[in-house]
């Protein structure tokens, strides 16, 4: 048996901080998990000046990441960079020098994770991401071993805590999209540039890898249809208030038909879902991910969906899970994409326009009659039915909301319908658009 497991660190920002401090603060308990000590041998970073509140052992930090690379006393690599080129490239070699490679790396995951799995199998080495999504929430480990036994019939995942903090704040207080904005970015809840997040960037990163877990399928995330938070209104979520409903955005993943023949829906946009359901009081920078298998039913797995100790924890839990594996020789135990390299099979990702779904609608017209008889029309000749409708404030001759509920609907046939409608001389504005999910009544 191996006398301890060497663990390399390139890349020592916020999560590369936590993980090299739980690394260090709980060393006991770690050794007493694994049997062995978790030796922190190397730190590779270009910046070894900023002081980040952690002390580390005499010469473990470096500014070159070949001295982790070369070093044959460290077992397990951990990539903690981002990005892509420089992050895939360090990671295949790697993995081609014989080590076991950590990274919370959903981007790079999302669209080179085939290559990467497959060149750890070709090599006999492990891939440890449970910091890829949700943070500190063990959704990873669930997805490969504690739900191993059902059929996940859907994934709802909200998996953005940028999004999900203005989202609250819009809900609790009323105030605009670009007022929250900036005062996230000034608390730190938000990047100078947070496109990734408000755009739904981040969550379709995230929500690729757990499909591609879920049903064993590769998944190009260019088909998972994303949608952000950018043009949503106070006034949208006072409405979706009325109706029972919080705005979320949320990654969406539903299993539809056979073990051979299904298809799966992938995709990330704002959602209304009723207001009590568990994963609707989630608030603030929480994560929660509600998981339906077919044999367990409904899960929801909350918590800190970012940070550095929270993600940090689940980058050191990697870590214990492949140091068990290498004293044991049993790398490749778990495949890394949850299903064996030849049981995965290619599923076909359900294009938006063909998914059913509960729909909100928002025009702004000109107050004057036969204008909702115009509308209902038109939707009726697309097959859409309406559930209810609600009107404010009439005023004749100018500008009023009307706000249509749908029963179920093509995407298809409801933007056929606003494209016809927005074309109509009483619309002043594009109508709003947005999703529902809950029972059809």
């Amino acid at each position: 048996m191996k006398a301890k497991i060497g663990v390399g660190v390139i890349g020592f920002g916020t999560v590369g901080t936590g993980a090299a401090k739980i690394l260090l603060d709980n060393a006991a308990i770690i050794r007493r998990r694994v049997g062995v000590p978790v030796e922190l041998v190397r730190v590779a970073d270009l910046d070894v000046t900023t002081d980040r509140g952690i002390r580390l052992p005499q010469g473990v930090l470096t500014t070159d990441a070949r001295q982790v690379l070369d070093d044959p006393s460290i077992d397990i690599v951990l990539e903690l960079i981002g990005g892509y080129d420089a992050a895939k490239k360090l990671i295949l070699e790697a993995i081609a020098r014989g080590k076991h490679v950590v990274t919370a790396n959903k981007a790079l995951l999302a669209v080179h994770g085939e290559e990467i799995f497959e060149a750890a199998s070709r090599q006999g080495v492990d891939v440890g991401f449970e910091a890829s999504v949700g943070g500190g929430i063990p959704v990873i480990r669930a997805l490969t071993e504690g739900l191993a036994a059902n059929t996940i019939l859907s994934i709802y995942g909200i998996i953005n805590g940028t999004s999900n903090y203005i989202l609250s704040r819009m809900t609790r207080e009323g105030h605009g999209f670009q007022e929250v904005l900036a005062e996230a970015q000034k608390a730190g809840y938000a990047e100078a540039d947070p496109t990734f997040d408000v755009a739904g960037v981040d969550s379709a990163h995230k929500l690729a890898i757990m499909v591609n877990l879920a049903y064993g399928t590769p998944v190009n995330v260019k088909e998972v249809f994303t949608e952000g938070i950018t043009k949503l209104t106070p006034l949208d979520i006072m409405y979706a208030k009325e109706f029972g409903y919080t705005i979320k955005l949320l990654g969406i993943a539903k299993f539809l038909g056979g073990d051979r023949d299904g298809e799966v829906e992938a995709r990330v946009h704002p959602t209304m879902i009723p207001a009590a359901s568990p994963i609707a009081q989630v608030e603030g920078v929480y994560n929660a991910i509600q998981l339906v298998g077919d044999a367990v039913g409904d899960i929801v797995l909350y918590g800190q969906g970012a940070g550095s100790m929270p993600t940090g924890s689940a980058v050191v839990s990697d870590v214990i899970n492949l140091a068990r594996n290498i004293l044991k020789g049993a790398s490749g135990r778990v495949p890394p994409a949850s299903f064996q390299r030849d049981q995965r099979r290619p599923l076909r990702i359900r294009p938006m326009e063909e998914i059913d779904s509960l729909y909100y609608l928002r025009f702004m017209v000109l107050d004057r009659p036969g204008v909702l008889s115009q509308i209902a029309g038109v939707l009726g000749q697309q097959g859409i039915s309406i559930s209810s409708v609600l009107q404010k404030g009439r005023k004749d001759g100018q500008t009023v909301p009307v706000v249509i509920m749908t029963h179920t609907a093509t995407e298809r046939a409801v933007q056929a319908s606003l494209r016809e409608i927005d074309r109509m001389a009483f619309i002043s504005e594009p109508t709003t658009l947005i999703r529902v999910e809950g029972q059809d009544g």
